[in-house]
């Protein structure tokens, strides 16, 4: 009976039945956006997108509730989705999650305080240090010498920075990671609450964990205390619409709300949240079956491409292995070694001789995201290109630089010598990166994708760092570093 009766509430979509209720009323807008329902908009953009997205391009109004305060129809949305996901308490984020993790670590920290950073997090947590004033320490994951990418953050590397730095307000994570890695978060988790910290986890790739058995985990299962994750990544989330989510007491919510207010726009966008709130229903009343197709694609997908000479999807048996509790099976991983061509170069080629996109290349590999918005024909083309690749790579002789592959993986930590806050806001220059080398950085300096930072201000500009950034120049698309800002002295 109480399923019953969940199942009847997660039926509904609050705020988006709530926007469809005004735009019945056909009433007349003498408030923003200044575009009047779409009449004001330039007519060739209307030709692309019709008018009805921007008849719901609404604001604040009485009968839709207030993001900031939310009492009405996003009030009873988020409730909804905190009880879809089993959290406590969630929030609907408009500036996409780099707003919830920096909220996160506001909430947790005071200016002063220590935070066990893993360092294959995404720049946002770095920006969070640096809002927050908080000092990072950080936890480096474990590298996979036969795949050639970073795998999870192993139990022990926690426990042994726990140890190190008893003072540490708090331990922020990345899980999955940008390739399907998840980490141990239920042990994790006990080793923070036995020192009464919270686990705080970017999960931005994993919004979809929580609606499917085989699938790992998700971070509020496994007891985290605050959980990010980008609905528009892996469900059907708009772009920039993400989710915040808090589990038990040990993140102060007022405090999590005040910290929102400052990083979220004033003036929410609608369609992001309406796609929120339709998104949660979705999943709530469809995950298991949608989701059940999307790992058979991908299951399938994976075992024909390994079938082709020179391609290898390395999926659940790397489980346990550097760092890795567990595999998304969702995410498709192809090692394209065996080719004899980079990463970089068969991503050019699937996107201009059969127009497929990934999500990222490598060096050596390349990644897709099979979703509940992947089809068959679309998991056909990209066996099919693959196949057609093989058999002209066959024909040629094209090698690798091994040593480009060396380059490309991620450089040692760097020592740092100023806090993060402290060289952000110190006096700068620019110089060269042969110039650079030696000198404290001043900038985030975090390659996209997958947006991990090779440098944080504060840390010395080291040689391994400048040449993985000659080497991102050299092979990445839309990737420049001719300069880097560092802290000038006197």
């Amino acid at each position: 009976m109480g399923d019953d009766t969940e199942a009847i509430a997660q039926s509904h979509a609050p705020l988006f039945e709530a926007v469809r209720k005004h735009l019945e009323r056909e009433a007349i807008s003498f408030h923003t956006p200044g575009h009047k329902y779409g009449r004001g908009i330039d007519r060739e953009l209307l030709d692309i997108l019709g008018d009805r997205a921007f008849r719901a391009d609404l604001t604040e109004l009485p009968n839709l509730d207030n993001l900031h305060a939310p009492e009405g129809a996003i009030h009873e949305a988020q409730d909804l989705l905190a009880r879809a996901y089993g959290a406590d308490r969630s929030w609907f984020l408009v500036n996409g999650s780099t707003c919830g993790i920096e909220a996160l670590v506001m909430a947790v920290c005071n200016p002063g305080d220590r935070i066990l950073v893993a360092r294959n997090c995404h720049k946002s947590a770095i920006a969070g240090v640096i809002l927050s004033g908080a000092i990072p320490a950080y936890i480096e994951p474990e590298f996979d010498e036969a795949l050639g990418f970073a795998g999870g953050v192993s139990v022990n590397s926690v426990r042994s920075a726990l140890d190190r730095y008893p003072d540490a307000r708090g331990v922020l994570l990345v899980s999955p990671t940008y390739f399907g890695a998840c980490s141990d978060l239920e042990a994790i988790a006990d080793l923070a609450h036995a020192r009464n910290i919270p686990l705080l986890v970017d999960e931005a790739w994993g919004a979809h964990l929580a609606f499917h058995h085989e699938l790992p985990d998700s971070a509020i299962a496994s007891g985290a205390d605050g959980v990010v994750q980008s609905t528009h990544k892996m469900l059907a989330g708009m772009t920039q619409a993400s989710v915040l989510h808090v589990r038990g007491n040990r993140i102060d919510c007022d405090r999590l709300s005040n910290a929102l207010q400052l990083l979220q726009s004033t003036s929410p966008n609608y369609l992001l949240m309406m796609s929120l709130d339709v998104a949660r229903r979705q999943m709530a009343l469809h995950g298991g079956r949608l989701l059940e197709k999307a790992i058979a694609l991908a299951d399938d997908t994976r075992k024909r491409s390994n079938a082709i000479a020179g391609i290898s999807c390395p999926s659940v048996e790397r489980a346990d292995t550097s760092g890795s509790h567990d595999f998304d099976r969702t995410r498709l991983i192809v090692d394209v070694e065996g080719l004899g061509r980079s990463g970089f170069a068969v991503d050019d080629w699937l996107d201009e001789r059969f127009g497929v996109l990934s999500e990222m290349a490598t060096p050596s590999h390349l990644v897709f995201l099979v979703t509940i918005g992947s089809s068959q024909d679309d998991c056909d083309r990209l066996v099919e290109a693959f196949t057609v690749l093989s058999q002209e790579c066959a024909k040629q002789s094209v090698s690798n630089s091994v040593e480009q592959l060396q380059v490309l993986r991620w450089p040692p930590l760097p020592p740092a010598r100023m806090h993060p806050r402290e060289a952000l806001f110190a006096r700068q220059r620019s110089l060269s990166l042969d110039e650079a080398r030696g000198e404290t950085c001043a900038e985030i300096v975090a390659p996209y994708p997958p947006g991990i930072p090779i440098l944080v201000p504060g840390e010395v500009v080291t040689s391994e760092a400048i040449a993985y950034l000659q080497s991102v120049t050299r092979h990445l698309d839309g990737e420049s570093w001719q300069t880097l800002k560092v802290v000038a002295h006197g």
